[in-house]
């Protein structure tokens, strides 16, 4: 039964996750706008939402947590941090003197276009948990 509520919400918790870490990506890319020779980072967030499930969909079938009581509920790893090396750098429209790739504009539409993303999802996940529970109340 958990199993199958995990597998109904695990695209959702890993676009969450992945969503959060590039929210922290672009806001140090904004903060850094002044930094000279600092170059502006992202990640392909498709790519890495489908290796995510990917990974999530393959532990659960591979990996199993040893228990002391058939009341334990089974464990999954959780999703990996995006490391450095799976940043890529942006490439600027215009150059600057300073060697800074961070162009605020890009940045800012960037930012709000995955809070944005970020909260529809948040909706999705509601809507779906609101009638999981409808149904089992019924």
């Amino acid at each position: 039964m958990i199993d199958k509520l995990d597998a109904a919400l695990r695209f959702n918790r890993e676009a969450l996750n992945l969503r959060a870490e590039r929210q922290e990506v672009l806001a140090a890319n904004i903060a850094h706008a002044d930094t000279p020779n600092y170059k502006a980072r992202d990640f392909d967030f498709s790519a890495r939402l489908s290796e995510a499930v990917e990974r999530g969909r393959a532990s659960s079938q591979s990996v199993s947590l040893a228990t002391t009581s058939s009341r334990h509920l089974a464990g999954q790893a959780g999703s990996q941090a995006v490391s450095d090396k799976d940043l890529l750098y942006r490439m600027p429209n215009q150059s600057s003197l300073d060697g800074n790739t961070v162009e605020m504009d890009v940045e800012r539409i960037a930012f709000a276009d995955n809070a944005l993303r970020y909260e529809s999802n948040l909706t999705v996940i509601n809507s779906k948990i609101k009638s999981m529970l409808s149904a089992i109340q019924q």
